[in-house]
């Protein structure tokens, strides 16, 4: 069996820790795309476009990449994996606030309800990409405006899609989760490595 590099086409520091923490080798890919919900898109065709977009960036990355940036793999020999975590309540996708007015529109849509986290996984190399969308259902308590104002303050929710992180300060808001809470931090754990054992299985076909 021929060795198979994994890359990860994502800076998330949460990311980095789950594949990590499954026993995952991998590097680190910089990669940018556009992350704009098209006119019409389905929440769960939207994650997993982005995640799609984000794995096959990568492999340009690699493919247009040099001896000398250290990465002379042939396309058989890797796997870029891509990943995106939306938050949707009644529908709408809500994405991270641009300021604290939006960090308490988000929470209060959600204070009480529950919401579903949609988290897509992709892993790609220059002639295939397979996408896999988790959906985890959270519920939150209510929420007062004090506590909104004091998340906020905490600097924990402005760069978290929906305004807020479940493995931090906001996971005293959820009340229920039904699914996979690794889904919800960034990254499915089971279906992560139940996709790269297929993934890399085909590869080495």
């Amino acid at each position: 069996m021929k060795q198979i590099n994994m890359y990860l086409a994502s800076q998330s520091p949460r990311r980095r820790e789950l594949l990590t923490q499954i026993g995952v080798e991998f590097s680190v890919l910089a990669v940018e795309v556009e992350e704009q919900q098209q006119s019409g898109e389905l929440a769960a065709d939207y994650v997993a476009r982005l995640a799609r977009d984000k794995a096959q960036a990568g492999t340009v990355v690699l493919e247009n990449a040099n001896v000398e940036q250290g990465y002379s793999h042939a396309a058989a020999e890797y796997v870029v994996l891509g990943a995106d975590t939306i938050v949707v309540y009644a529908g709408q996708v809500l994405e991270k606030p641009v300021d604290e007015a939006d960090s308490k529109r988000m929470l209060s849509l959600l204070s009480g309800h529950e919401h579903e986290v949609m988290t897509a996984v992709a892993l790609a190399d220059t002639s295939r990409c397979w996408v896999e969308v988790v959906t985890t259902q959270v519920q939150f308590r209510e929420i007062s405006a004090t506590e909104m104002h004091d998340y906020w303050c905490t600097g924990e929710p402005t760069d978290k899609a929906g305004s807020y992180a479940i493995q931090g300060i906001a996971g005293k808001f959820v009340s229920h989760i039904s699914g996979s809470y690794s889904a919800v931090v960034g990254l499915p754990l089971m279906q992560t490595e139940q996709l790269i054992q297929a993934f890399k299985a085909e590869q080495n076909k």
